[in-house]
């Protein structure tokens, strides 16, 4: 089968956080599943995300939909598979490909973060691909076509071979943001001694990626706030307003705990031979009230145990669909029950094993890229 990829290929490196893995995770599991895959040249989809709300995006849109239709006449394909936020879409050219005998499939998992009802520019996908458990209800309540499967992550075989411990770490990973911050202030004063190490942008000075320079006007100013609460409702509006007052420096004690930005093999090295390695899948959102967050399972929850990770995450609803917590992954719901299940964790290197044994063969075996696909493919009967 050939797979046409939309997964937020770019022409340049762009100021937006954490994109340019996906197509490398795509390209690779299409190819592990025996597939093949496909891309316009000369296309930025990356660039789309960027110009959300600012000049330029039209023409991009346009320019974008236009190539991608042009190529795919002279070049078919067997499927339309995308990474695209609803603001991208162009529902007459997902149309369009569509008329062509192509089935279009789009994957997001940022509706928990961005909606409360689903915009209408997913309803013209022949099939969603809705990795977060929470988000199905928006589906249902929409009646758009959809289909529940994992995050999609791609390790190279030879990072599944399961590794010895190599140190005594309580490890996290991941770029900083005020909830994340909050949870592990919280953790840090409960127990200060606890072998927490934190690596990520952000975290460090200087380490963060920086937003691009926009003029705003106080016209526009007005014009986004109105669109801020007709959108997003007046009680978020209010917590947006109040939200500077939970934005702290990093305490001391948590300063001492935070480490550099690692490199790729650093990286995968700490994930899957530190002690015990974190997950935490609470996010910012003025949906929901600062010391009550929501949360969904994150790629993490995926990438950590296929590269063999002790690993031990925030729960969240869903998690228990994808792996059995106590003997493939263990979970903590709050700062002390992090604290708790660490000890646990110091305390049994049997247990630790078999989450690291357990867990690996679970997300190899059942969450992975190819089996993925071939749930979608049954799924649109191809």
């Amino acid at each position: 089968m050939k797979i046409f990829l939309s997964f937020f290929q770019s022409l340049k490196k762009h100021p937006i956080p954490a994109y340019d893995f996906w197509q490398y995770y795509l390209k690779n599991g299409i190819e592990e599943a025996g597939h093949e895959w496909a891309e316009c040249p000369g296309v930025d989809w990356a660039y789309g995300l960027l110009l959300h709300n600012k000049p330029g995006f039209e023409e991009w849109q346009k320019e974008t939909w236009d190539k991608t239709i042009d190529w795919l006449k002279k070049n078919p394909v067997d499927l339309f598979l995308s990474y695209l936020y609803p603001h991208m879409v162009s529902m007459d050219a997902v149309r369009e490909i569509k008329s062509t005998g192509i089935p279009c499939v789009n994957f997001f998992c940022d509706h928990l973060r961005d909606f409360k009802k689903l915009p209408s520019s997913l309803s013209v996908f022949d099939l969603n691909w809705v990795p977060e458990y929470k988000a199905i209800k928006l589906y249902q309540d929409a009646g758009y076509s959809h289909i529940n499967l994992p995050m999609p992550i791609w390790v190279e075989p030879k990072l599944r071979v399961l590794q010895n411990e190599n140190n005594q770490q309580i490890t996290f990973i991941g770029s900083k943001d005020i909830q994340r911050q909050k949870l592990l202030e919280d953790i840090v004063a409960h127990s200060p001694d606890i072998a927490l190490t934190v690596y990520g942008r952000g975290w460090q000075e200087g380490t963060a990626i920086p937003k691009p320079a926009t003029a705003y006007t106080l016209s526009d100013k007005l014009q986004y706030q109105l669109k801020f609460i007709k959108t997003q409702g007046p009680a978020a509006y209010l917590r947006k307003l109040n939200s500077k007052q939970h934005a702290t420096p990093i305490s001391d004690q948590l300063k001492q705990k935070i480490h550099g930005l690692p490199d790729f093999e650093q990286y995968n090295k700490l994930t899957s031979c530190s002690m015990v390695t974190v997950g935490v899948n609470r996010y910012p959102s003025f949906h929901y009230p600062f010391f009550k967050p929501d949360s969904y399972s994150r790629l993490r929850d995926i990438e950590a145990p296929m590269l063999g990770a002790c690993y031990l995450t925030e729960w969240t609803e869903g998690i228990d669909k994808l792996y059995e917590t106590g003997s493939e992954i263990e979970t903590y719901k709050n700062a002390e029950e992090f604290v708790e299940k660490v000890k646990e964790l110091q305390a049994d290197p049997v247990k630790r094993k078999t989450l690291r044994v357990n867990g690996q063969k679970r997300a190899l075996e059942m969450h992975n890229i190819p089996s993925s696909l071939n749930s979608i493919i049954c799924a649109l009967n191809l």
